[in-house]
């Protein structure tokens, strides 16, 4: 009987150590798979009227505009890499502008495979307008595959 009772022990122990190490490995396949989910939008400002929003951004030549819950919020950067997004960040602020990074998740393959080839460009990019040129291509990407291009019309 004491034999059954350690044999059995050791049982529950060996499947509580392979148990736990199975769900370890569950649950940082799922964070990656979500890191790779996650994109950085460089935000300009959150307006309340499209009046405001056109007075407002009409300096900014290169924009992305999304409407949620009558507020419209103007992006002018969208990135995968955190560093790339304060390079860009910082950029714009030199410029005048406060600008705020905001993480979000999208779901669209292709978006995601040409936001990270773009993110190689922007890390390798030095100048401003350089920058500007790839955000203006990630941006209008963006505006085809997922957002509403027809806010400002």
């Amino acid at each position: 009987m004491k034999k059954i009772i350690v044999v059995g022990s050791i049982f529950i122990l060996l499947g509580f150590i392979v148990g736990n190490n199975l769900f370890s490995k569950r649950i940082e396949l799922i964070k990656e798979i979500n890191k790779n989910n996650t994109y950085y939008f460089l935000e300009e400002g959150v307006y309340s009227s499209k009046e405001m929003l056109k007075n407002n951004v009409s300096k900014i030549t290169q924009k992305v505009v999304s409407e949620n819950k009558d507020y419209y919020y103007v992006y002018i950067g969208i990135t995968k890499n955190i560093d790339v997004a304060e390079k860009i960040k910082e950029l714009y602020e030199e410029r005048g502008y406060k600008i705020k990074i905001k993480e979000k998740k999208l779901k669209n393959e292709e978006f995601s495979n040409n936001v990270s080839q773009f993110d190689i460009l922007l890390k390798e990019a030095t100048t401003f307008d350089e920058i500007l040129t790839i955000e203006r291509i990630v941006l209008s990407n963006y505006d085809d595959l997922i957002n509403n291009p027809n806010i400002l019309e």
